[in-house]
């Protein structure tokens, strides 16, 4: 069933291509719900499916991170996934992924590894309901797919983050666990580096934050970043690790967090632990990058590896709790400083790529 009404989405139809369909906004069955698109962000992840560097995610649409507005309630959804009511008109964010609660990884309660958690993303715009995906007009969320409401006090340009970066940072932080007085080094001041500083910050973390633009580093400070190291200032990876060493003591980072999608990073990653250290290896997504390294590293430094996909659904309402409770020490409404309208996908995406700001949004 469709409503009368025609939106309009951004579908990526080949290496860099992206094409603007328009197609009829679906009328939600039972447990499912129809959002207009008020904010999405440009994330890293979406340049890598834009460059076709997603093999499962080519020729789907684009967009994850993001907030909308309800504009229809199927049958029987009456609250969010906190029990909250929800309405028509009140602004909702969704974790963009499905769980399925059947696959061996649901079973085994890792729900941020249900196999089938982009079953519904990974299809083209033209196979209805069309709108999977947020760069688009509307949105549509199945039945089962996690969303809560946002509270009045967090506005759209904090919270648009909140479904991606910031409840994975959460996460992250809570699954690989750094603490009061122990030392995190953040590689790389994009979105999710600066999310994590401000969580780690929250628990009362040392920060570190190491990323090449400075307009980033300043930023970096501005959500709890103690110290910054500068790819400029500091060229190589000796210089950047004999920094974190000056810093630590001579210890080296508790934990290192690896945002940056740049292969050589997550061997940095390990000069820059402490002996014993860990390692959260977040940003690298692309399976047909490769690096060289020396394993025995590892074995001598005993460090601790955590690859980090996604999140647990529920992390989304800790995110949007952490932006109602956190949100006024930190400048998340700098996290982007941009915006596009839709029919600007394309330039949207090259300003993303540019790594110029730390976000960019489109507004449909």
């Amino acid at each position: 069933m469709t409503s009368a009404e025609t939106g309009r989405i951004a579908a990526l139809v080949g290496p860099a291509t992206v094409e603007l369909q328009d197609y009829p906004v679906p009328a939600p069955g039972p447990g499912a719900v129809l959002l207009r698109v008020r904010r999405a962000n440009v994330c890293g992840t979406d340049v890598h499916q834009w460059h076709y560097e997603s093999a499962l995610l080519r020729e789907a649409g684009l967009g994850h991170e993001f907030v909308g507005e309800v504009v229809a309630l199927g049958e029987g959804v009456t609250t969010d996934f906190a029990g909250d009511p929800v309405a028509v008109g009140d602004r909702v964010v969704a974790v963009y992924y499905l769980t399925c609660h059947r696959c061996p990884p649901c079973l085994r309660g890792e729900f941020n590894l249900c196999v089938n958690g982009l079953s519904e993303w990974k299809h083209k715009p033209a196979v209805a309901p069309h709108f999977r995906s947020a760069f688009a007009t509307h949105y549509h969320l199945f039945p089962g797919q996690y969303f809560y409401k946002v509270p009045d006090e967090v506005d759209d340009a904090a919270v648009a983050g909140a479904n991606c970066g910031l409840a994975q940072m959460l996460f992250v932080v809570d699954e690989v666990g750094v603490g009061p007085g122990e030392t995190l080094v953040v590689q790389g001041a994009g979105g999710l580096g600066l999310y994590a500083a401000a969580v780690a910050h929250e628990r009362g973390a040392r920060v570190i934050v190491v990323d090449g633009v400075p307009e980033r580093l300043e930023l970096a400070r501005g959500f709890g970043a103690d110290e910054t190291v500068s790819l400029t200032d500091f060229p190589e990876t000796a210089d950047r690790v004999a920094r974190v060493q000056e810093l630590t003591g001579g210890l080296g980072a508790d934990m290192v967090l690896e945002v940056t999608g740049v292969p050589a990073s997550f061997v940095e990653a390990i000069e820059l632990a402490r002996v014993g250290g860990r390692i959260a290896s977040v940003g690298n997504l692309n399976a047909e990058a490769t690096v060289t390294m020396t394993p025995g590293i590892l074995t001598r430094k005993s460090v601790h590896v955590h690859g980090v996909l996604r999140y647990h659904p529920w992390y989304l309402h800790r995110a949007v709790q952490f932006l109602a409770r956190r949100g006024h020490l930190h400048p998340f409404d700098a996290l982007s400083d941009r915006t596009y309208p839709l029919d600007e996908v394309t330039d949207a995406l090259r300003a993303g790529e540019s790594r110029s700001v730390a976000r960019v949004a489109i507004v449909p």
